[in-house]
């Protein structure tokens, strides 16, 4: 949850929100400060209520609270995972049902031949045709034990196909940077590994929009944030095939590329550098057009870096070296 207070709401927030702790003889951790401030500011109605309920009621406020109010209605993925393994558990135990009572009519099955077998006789046709007949009611009772079975599998199937689409859902909140749209950090790092574990050369383009800031200061944050969205998308067009765009810092992308030497690297910043520069904004208030994006740019290839962290570290400082020689990029090789 992304909040928009100004230095002085959000001094206030932490007071209020230190006296609540206080108040309930909670430990400030990183779980009760995020659901004591999003309670503070009363943006998600449902845990406010909640909250104000077990407070009316005299419930104790302890940490396990907190927990269960934080998974229960800020941590979506918690959500969609307990779902995802209770329609797991719902398949699998009717599955499981289902296959033992099949398993109990085949061998209802197999008795009743050997039976009808053993009363077949020709010399007496009444209990040979009782014999046929109860085979007969036998087939009927696992044909349609087959057809419960076979239907079983069918939600089976279709439960699979919604399974994968929640897991889809879950991976890309666990690799997506939900502001921007990139890949987290975490995710960059994992895929480096990988890369280096297969012997690939690496390259990072390290993008840093250097007066973000500065629109952030002048026209405020949800400006600021558009423009972070609006260059993620422009630098995420550039390299939807070529790489990989992660956020990396507040202000900063970084390009992950396998199998480009800098030179290449070099051709790809430069068309996100101009096609950055394209974009215009104009203020709705005024129609006066906002400054252009500014961005400094630094290229580095892996040598000796054992991690996604060392080289992501290499492109920045190439980025910061361009900034302080005012150049759009600087390439270490």
């Amino acid at each position: 949850m992304m909040f928009h207070d100004s230095m002085a709401n959000a001094q206030e927030k932490m007071t209020q929100v230190c006296l609540f702790l206080e108040q309930h003889h909670l430990p400030p951790t990183p779980m009760n400060y995020h659901v004591t401030y999003t309670y503070i500011s009363k943006c998600d109605t449902a845990l406010n209520e909640a909250l104000d309920n077990a407070i009316n009621d005299k419930q104790k406020v302890d940490s396990i609270f907190i927990e269960h109010l934080y998974f229960e209605y800020l941590n979506k993925g918690h959500k969609t995972e307990t779902e995802l393994l209770s329609n797991v558990d719902d398949v699998l135990a009717s599955l499981s049902k289902t296959s033992n009572e099949s398993q109990k009519h085949i061998a209802n099955f197999a008795q009743k031949i050997t039976t009808c077998a053993q009363d077949l006789d020709e010399n007496n046709i009444a209990k040979s045709k009782r014999a046929i007949t109860q085979l007969s009611q036998s087939t009927d009772t696992i044909l349609k034990q087959h057809q419960v079975f076979k239907a079983q599998l069918k939600k089976a199937r279709m439960m699979h196909i919604k399974s994968q689409q929640q897991l889809q859902y879950l991976r890309k909140q666990h690799i997506i940077d939900p502001q921007t749209g990139l890949y987290k950090r975490h995710f960059l790092n994992q895929q480096t590994q990988a890369w280096l574990a297969k012997d690939k050369s690496i390259c990072a383009i390290a993008i840093h929009i250097t007066n973000l800031h500065d629109f952030t200061q002048q026209y405020g944050d949800v400006i600021g944030e558009v423009i972070l969205n609006r260059v993620a998308k422009k630098v995420q067009s550039y390299v939807f095939e070529s790489g990989l765009p992660g956020r990396t810092r507040a202000q900063e992308f970084t390009v992950l590329l396998a199998d480009i030497e800098p030179t290449t690297a070099n051709v790809i910043a430069e068309k996100i550098r101009k096609g950055v520069e394209k974009i215009k904004f104009v203020s709705s208030k005024s129609d006066i057009e906002l400054p252009r994006i500014q961005l400094s740019l630094g290229i580095a290839k892996r040598h000796q870096e054992q991690n996604f962290d060392e080289l992501a570290y290499k492109a920045h400082l190439a980025a910061h070296k361009a900034y302080l020689s005012d150049q759009s990029s600087f390439s270490v090789s």
